[in-house]
């Protein structure tokens, strides 16, 4: 299919109406097919999935970490209110 066409680029542009979206967007589709068949560097798919899915229990896990620091500290200062019983 490619070698219908002079360039990548000319083939993005002429196939890309036809599929109703912006030859950047079938270029990038394209290239991103190409590393997850190992055909060009970079991220596969699934690796960029497991890398969002990380960052994703990231900042749910560092949420956590403040709630539990923060209820630490309130109840901390709640023990250093109460009156000592020997």
């Amino acid at each position: 299919m490619r070698a219908d066409y002079t360039s990548d680029t000319a083939a993005y542009r002429a196939i890309a109406p036809k599929l109703g979206c912006s030859p950047d967007s079938l270029c990038s589709w394209c290239q991103q097919a190409e590393r997850d068949a190992g055909q060009r560097a970079g991220l596969t798919s699934t690796e960029k999935d497991r890398i969002k899915e990380l960052e994703r229990e990231n900042r749910e896990l560092r949420t956590a970490n403040e709630i539990l620091k923060k209820a630490s500290a309130y109840f901390a200062a709640e023990e250093l209110d109460r009156p000592f019983k020997p």
